[in-house]
């Protein structure tokens, strides 16, 4: 990817919305936050999970293998878990494989389980073959623990990608208690894989929205998941025809869930996910036509909720609807961001969706790289950064608070 520009922010108001730089006089208005810095020392912020029992933690998923905890705010000085030592060996410049995702279990305050992706190495990697992905169960002591064992560990499920890229690895409980499981189509461009791509072969788990039952072990198939019985599709498929749904998130109120799937050559999307729902990838980007075998009949394909092009982005970095108190006027939209460091607020107004620009107030200096978001137990937005500089990469973890 290339590196993202800094956004070029005008004046900033006392106001929580103000107007948008532009000749279009018509245009939405910006919305306005301001960032506060929670950390600047964790390399790659990737991803925040919180444990649901009421101790303010939040635990920061660096890409690099390991789990840090920030309890009221403060960093702590040991890492919560390092599995560094079953990670494949990544690129610390840029590598979409590494450690990427986090969930704790619904019962954790009694249980002590919590969940990672991974990317993990495998034997004779060479072509179509590049390493594994794993989800695995891990599981502290008692749940006021700030350190795990990574020899808790048990596999859930593990599968091959054929690529280093589209890796998806975000993983959230729904309310139902089932493990979601996000996953791109096993990388390279344009999916090229098998005679449909993955992203619409119901025979693999790639390129999917996954859903299983943790309480079993490895895990269990719920029974109402949409292609359960169905031959040559995998009942762990919960909704496909996704490239790489980076990240996913569960609103608090609706329980819909989000996905911000990247895009290929000039569309990126977000998309609410429905049970069985077919994307379009390949066969569509966004809106528009990509890969469309003769006699496709595309009606029942899900278009996107949103889409913008690469004028705008590069590459989609998902985020969560904001269900907070702190900002009143976010409340009940859908904060998100790319890799370039732009963000936005998208909003329902009747059938329509309205994008508006956010804009930031205490920005950090330098090309932000937006790489994921965040939220607390109490409905508070965090933005998790990379910052190139002069020996290579600063991290950072920034709270919306109010201007």
């Amino acid at each position: 990817m290339k590196l993202g520009n800094l956004l070029l922010l005008g004046t900033l108001l006392s106001f929580s919305v103000c107007r948008a730089a532009g000749p279009d006089e018509d245009a939405p208005q910006a919305v306005k936050v301001k960032l506060q810095l929670v950390t600047d020392k964790i390399l790659s912020p990737v991803g925040l999970a919180v444990p649901g029992d009421g101790s303010n933690r939040q635990f920061i998923v660096q890409k690099e293998g390991k789990v840090w905890v920030i309890q009221n705010g403060q960093l702590l000085p040991t890492p919560f878990i390092d599995v560094s030592n079953k990670l494949v060996k990544i690129n610390p410049a840029y590598d979409e494989r590494g450690l990427l995702g986090m969930a704790f279990h619904p019962q954790f305050k009694s249980n002590g389980k919590f969940y990672l992706y991974y990317s993990a190495p495998v034997p004779n990697p060479g072509k179509n073959l590049n390493h594994k992905s794993v989800v695995a169960e891990f599981k502290v002591n008692k749940a006021s623990d700030n350190t795990a064992s990574p020899a808790t560990e048990k596999v859930v499920m593990e599968f091959d990608q054929p690529e280093s890229n589209h890796n998806g690895g975000d993983l959230h409980f729904g309310a139902d208690g089932y493990l979601y499981i996000a996953t791109g189509d096993g990388g390279g461009g344009g999916d090229k894989h098998g005679t449909i791509g993955n992203g619409q072969d119901l025979g693999t788990v790639l390129g999917k929205i996954l859903r299983i039952d943790v309480n079993a072990t490895p895990y269990r198939i719920p029974k109402d998941n949409p292609f359960v019985g169905k031959e040559g599709a995998r009942g762990e498929i919960w909704a496909y025809g996704l490239r790489n749904p980076w990240r996913v998130s569960f609103d608090k109120v609706t329980k819909k869930l989000w996905a911000g799937d990247v895009g290929q050559n000039k569309y990126e999307e977000v998309d609410i996910i429905t049970k069985g729902g077919n994307y379009g990838w390949r066969i569509m980007e966004g809106y528009h036509d990509f890969n469309v075998p003769p006699g496709t009949d595309k009606s029942k394909l899900i278009e996107p909720i949103h889409e913008y092009d690469h004028d705008l982005g590069i590459s989609i970095t998902g985020g969560y609807v904001y269900r907070g108190k702190a900002l009143p006027f976010l409340q009940g939209k859908y904060v998100f961001g790319d890799y370039n460091g732009k963000s936005w607020v998208l909003e329902q107004n009747g059938s329509k969706w309205v994008r508006r620009d956010l804009v930031f107030e205490n920005r950090p200096e330098g090309s932000v790289q937006i790489l994921s978001w965040g939220q607390d137990e109490a409905g508070e937005l965090y933005m998790l950064i990379s910052i190139p500089v002069s020996n290579g990469f600063k991290g950072g973890v920034y709270k919306l608070v109010k201007p």
